[in-house]
């Protein structure tokens, strides 16, 4: 039977988690050692710190000022930087698929979710059709990083081998997972228990997903290949630019260590993040977090004067990384959850009506204020902003597929073709934009009806 080590259990008892061994004797080899192995992860004493640190800190309104944003028009030396980059293999795209598609009904990876208009592709099938439109493009590959979770990662290594890796080498696909952190009672500390034997763990956010790319040798495999800049940008996005050689550039141009595209708010409860300068640093103010008095602030022109939101589209170089992951990673913050759990003591599984845990995250916008050069960049919501959020509504599957169909279709005017009100939809393997889709669209082409160009 699975041993535990007299430290981890000298460790478990001096921070009063022993009750979490309640029953372990009576446990299956396998779930003995599981737990065993969850234990051995844990930072006692950085859990209890956290427990007690304090609420999350606002900079004063008078040390906040707004960012400075970038055309969202490259100049042409900005994009024959970034194309070149792509050239020499010195971009990889980064994939955060770390969430299942629960709140939309579907449990299963959200990026195996049908988005597309016509084809009914999924947001994995989307992405990876770009990535491989961008290699035949500029002649390298782009290692495509995935980001899972422990709940995401067998499903979607899977669908990836189903689907052939959807034309990518398999070499190019480069799988890791995030970190999990454990969640405590709000009132005690204790460790919570899914189940018996076996701790609540919670991914640990976006942020994680940085410190991942050092734990897993993610990023010695990129520093190996030569890899500069890492596209980072979230699975539930089908409009986005990938790996966008014009951003690339700019990005290049300003030797920037992080840098963000922004699409502009319209109005002040828009539940958005926003960038700001906080300190004389680059940073983001969550929207709840925002005073008032700046959140309504205004321009001359009437714009809102904070407008900056975040679409959670990123380019980091490599060397910020290593430096960002050598130093411990970004720093947790604290949320109170409502987390259903089971009692060792009494045997029983509770679900709580109220919040009664405390879970950990890290946000990946906390490594702004580290850069000492960064770039905000401004792109056009309607033509690379349609997030998959909810069931119905706003961000549901059918705003996203109104707003593929909506890109398309300014697509097809510029090459000259009415659609008649028809959805259309062009798969990246025909064409990434507007001017390829021109080129290659064929004379005197009509459209009568659904069509989807591949």
């Amino acid at each position: 039977m699975t041993h535990i080590p007299g430290e981890l259990l000298l460790r478990i008892r001096a921070h009063e988690q022993s009750h979490v061994l309640i029953g372990c004797e009576s446990l299956p080899e396998t779930a003995r050692a599981a737990l065993v192995a969850q234990l051995a992860g844990i930072d006692f004493a950085e859990l209890a710190r956290l427990r007690t640190q304090s609420g999350e800190v606002v900079a004063d309104a008078s040390n906040i000022a707004p960012i400075p944003v970038m055309s969202a028009e490259p100049k042409p030396l900005e994009r024959v930087l970034g194309e070149d980059a792509l050239r020499r293999g010195e971009v990889a795209a980064l994939i955060v698929a770390g969430g299942q598609g629960s709140r939309l009904g579907f449990e299963k990876p959200k990026g195996m979710y049908s988005v597309g208009p016509v084809s009914g592709a999924s947001l994995f099938q989307i992405h990876a059709e770009k990535l491989l439109a961008l290699q035949r493009r500029y002649g390298k590959p782009v290692p495509f990083l995935v980001m899972t979770s422990h709940a995401t990662d067998a499903e979607t290594r899977d669908e990836f081998s189903a689907r052939g890796y959807f034309g990518l080498r398999e070499a190019d696909v480069i799988f890791f997972q995030q970190g999990t952190m454990p969640s405590v009672c709000a009132d005690t500390g204790k460790l919570l228990l899914e189940a018996p034997g076996k701790l609540f763990l919670s991914p640990n956010g976006h942020g994680g997903t940085l410190t991942a790319l050092a734990e897993c040798g993610v990023l010695r495999t990129l520093q190996a290949r030569g890899v500069k800049h890492v596209y980072y940008f979230q699975v539930d996005n089908p409009l986005l630019k990938m790996c966008d050689p014009g951003f690339v550039g700019q990005h290049i141009a300003a030797s920037s260590e992080y840098s963000s595209k922004v699409v502009f708010k319209t109005r002040p409860e828009e539940k958005v993040g926003v960038f700001a300068v906080i300190d004389g640093k680059c940073g983001l103010i969550e929207y709840s977090d925002l005073p008032k008095e700046l959140a309504d602030a205004r321009e001359p022109d009437g714009t809102l004067k904070f407008r900056a939101g975040n679409p959670a589209i990123h380019l980091f170089s490599v060397e910020f990384l290593a430096r960002v992951t050598s130093t411990g990673g970004l720093p947790y913050h604290v949320a109170r959850k409502a987390v259903p759990h089971f009692d060792p003591v009494t045997g029983q599984s509770i679900t709580p009506t109220a919040p009664n845990a405390l879970k950990f995250e890290r946000f990946v916008f906390d490594a702004l204020p580290l850069a000492e050069r960064w770039l905000a960049v401004e792109t056009s919501r309607e033509e690379e902003f349609a997030p998959l959020k909810n069931a119905t509504g706003a961000d549901s599957p059918e705003t996203v597929r109104d707003a593929q169909i909506a890109e398309f279709t300014r697509w097809f005017t510029v090459a000259g073709v009415a659609t008649n009100g028809h959805a259309v939809e062009v798969s990246p393997l025909f064409a990434l934009d507007a001017d390829e889709l021109k080129r290659k669209i064929p004379p005197n082409f009509t459209v009568n009806g659904p069509v989807y160009l591949r």
